[in-house]
């Protein structure tokens, strides 16, 4: 056995029993640190807690931009001028609308579907109605991009209140990207500080490198399907409690511990378990999550304006407990954390957190799409086979 160093894979050639040299890669789980594409879509230092959109800070975009812009940026590598931000935003505008059929669809989903099963299914079916794939047709490119902007704000907000029992509220022109998904959620328009917190809270989730839902969306994205069946995909990837359904599972924890004085015992008690604590740690930050540091301003605003509860002290008391216990060991607030909270006091559903992420990470799957078409390569990594070899066949009469 020989262990060869290559880039930053080890390998290791072994010798078969029939005597021929076979390369086989290190096995990590999780693909733990094993580079599986090139992108300039996004970049993240978890030493120094930065996290950049094309080489512009978290910080400076959540500030400066809005979800929208923030997505051009994403997707098509830059800042847009004035006009074309103009004619992208006029046309994410007014794609808004669904089709009738998706919408029948969705009325016959179970009302104790979750949310993310619905909007999988219904990502899926709009591809139904657009399936030319013409992936080298900067124009069909377009508008894909603009339709799944557009429409997935459509599909949670209508599914949320079809189960229900009411119809959908029709998207609103004069509203914009998120005002709109508030006015749809409650037909009641938004005052300026909710609906300029949730944009902000688009943005943060719009994109951050090589996660399993965004690894999800290039895999199939590498087989050249369509990028409905892309999104979808996704969509499936995030549903899951370790990735984007991490913050639903923050809240319930916050509830489960009902008060500031139980949080140290509760805290002490999972880590006596060496249990996870939702809504801490990172596999990237050993620092503070940057995106949570923003979250927590906009809590306190938010808090500030609408009045504290005792969730925001059992928070707030949380962080400290748990800073204290393990932040020697790089725990500390992501960006679940705080997400939770801000959504629950805008009066969102906790079952919709996941779907609202899915809504702002629709930019950075869709700029991952793009990129990997621009230089495509099939994803088909390989496995280590640890099973046994020249099994006889036993006849169904003697097993």
């Amino acid at each position: 056995m020989v262990t060869v160093i290559s880039g930053n894979l080890a390998s290791t050639i072994l010798t078969s029993r029939d005597g021929v040299a076979m390369m086989v890669c290190e096995y990590k789980p999780g693909l733990e640190n094993i580079a599986a594409a090139q992108s300039s879509i996004s970049n993240v230092d978890g030493q120094k807690g930065i996290l950049e959109y094309r080489g512009i800070r978290i910080e400076e975009l959540a500030e400066k931009s809005t979800f929208l812009e923030t997505a051009y940026l994403l997707i098509w590598g830059k800042l847009p001028t004035a006009a074309e931000f103009a004619e992208f935003e006029h046309e994410v505008r007014y794609h808004r609308r669904i089709k009738y059929r998706i919408r029948d669809m969705m009325k016959s989903f179970p009302e104790s579907g979750h949310p993310m099963d619905a909007l999988q299914a219904s990502a899926a079916a709009l591809g139904l109605f657009y399936s030319r794939r013409d992936l080298e047709n900067p124009i069909y490119i377009r508008k894909a991009v603009v339709r799944l902007l557009a429409t997935i704000p459509t599909m949670v907000a209508a599914f949320q209140l079809m189960r229900k029992g009411n119809d959908p509220v029709k998207p609103c022109d004069d509203l914009d990207y998120a005002a709109n998904f508030l006015y749809m959620l409650t037909e009641k328009e938004p005052d300026r500080l909710a609906a300029h917190i949730f944009d902000v809270c688009l943005i943060l989730h719009a994109e951050h490198t090589m996660n399993a839902s965004t690894f999800s969306a290039r895999v199939t994205a590498s087989t050249l399907t369509d990028p409905y069946a892309v999104v979808a995909s996704a969509v499936g990837t995030l549903g899951g409690p370790l990735h984007g359904g991490a913050n639903e599972e923050v809240i319930r924890m916050l509830e489960e511990i009902g008060s500031v004085e139980n949080v140290r015992p509760y805290v002490e008690e999972l880590i006596a378990r060496k249990a996870k604590i939702m809504g801490f740690g990172h596999r990237v930050y050993k620092v503070k999550d940057p995106r949570a540091i923003i979250l927590q301003d906009l809590a306190e605003k938010l808090f500030a304006k609408c009045g504290y509860d005792k969730f925001y002290d059992i928070a707030q008391e949380m962080e400290r407990v748990v800073t204290e216990k393990l932040g020697h060991k790089g725990v500390h607030p992501n960006v679940d954390f705080y997400s939770g909270l801000v959504y629950r006091k805008l009066g969102i559903p906790t079952d919709l957190f996941t779907p609202i992420f899915a809504i702002a990470r629709v930019a950075g799957w869709l700029a991952h799409w793009k990129e990997q078409l621009a230089e495509n390569r099939i994803f088909r990594p390989t496995q280590i086979y640890n099973g046994v070899h020249d099994v006889p066949y036993t006849p169904m009469e003697e097993r």
